[in-house]
């Protein structure tokens, strides 16, 4: 099912962040002049914008339409390296959202781990590195057909990481995963002042989700129907 894209002239785009968590994804498309709304299926008192608890691909399914684009960030432990040491249960998202986002027929992108590489279709690689953060967090995007979505240039990895748990040493990049030490600085970094700790273990980077957001914006621009 595909739907027209209709953005009538002087409204802002709407956009619908699924799986939002703490919403570093929601502030990169808000800074990128988004209307943003997010929906999770845990209450998160610390998203910083529009927020429907509920389960987000029954809400793609039924709501997708009402959007100018859609942010499906499913979750990403079942791909992770700590899954596989841990052998908990997490749900397989990736597919069931993506056949909500084509039913809803509004541009999309899904975004996941690079331990997802083989669930998603062609995907875009974005690395903080490339955006000037002192770390790497690669994040892979798939997009909707007809929406191409590019990748910023960077350098080899040089820098090397900092060891899990300990601080930051001068000259090092930090990994934000696991009960890392330093919030504030990754805070600071990551430019997601309102995160705890675990909000930052799984949130995209904003600087990532502006650069799609404007990319999106010329897409929508010109696709649009005006009136």
């Amino acid at each position: 099912m595909t739907h027209p894209t209709y953005t009538p002239r002087g409204r802002t785009p709407r956009i619908l962040d699924a799986f939002c968590c703490q919403g570093g994804a929601s502030h990169g498309y808000a800074l990128a002049g988004f209307d943003v709304t997010g929906i999770d299926i845990t209450p998160q008192p610390r998203y910083p914008y529009r927020f429907v608890q509920g389960d987000a691909v029954a809400f793609i399914r039924e709501h997708g339409a009402e959007f100018d684009f859609i942010h499906a960030s499913p979750p990403c432990q079942l791909y992770s390296r700590a899954h596989k040491i841990r052998g908990r249960n997490h749900p397989d998202l990736i597919a069931p959202t993506r056949e909500a986002l084509e039913f809803a027929g509004r541009p999309w992108v899904i975004e996941n781990v690079e331990e997802a590489l083989s669930e998603l279709r062609n995907p875009v690689t974005l690395c903080a590195a490339a955006f000037g953060m002192r770390t790497y967090r690669h994040r892979l995007f798939e997009t909707s057909e007809g929406f191409a979505l590019t990748s910023p240039d960077h350098g080899t990895h040089v820098a090397p990481l900092t060891k899990m748990g300990r601080p930051r040493r001068p000259g090092q990049f930090a990994h934000y995963v696991g009960n890392f030490s330093g919030v504030q600085d990754a805070r600071d970094d990551l430019e997601v002042p309102w995160m705890n700790r675990d909000g930052i273990r799984e949130c995209i980077p904003p600087a990532y989700t502006k650069h799609i957001g404007r990319e999106v914006r010329a897409h929508l621009a010109s696709g649009a129907v005006t009136a």
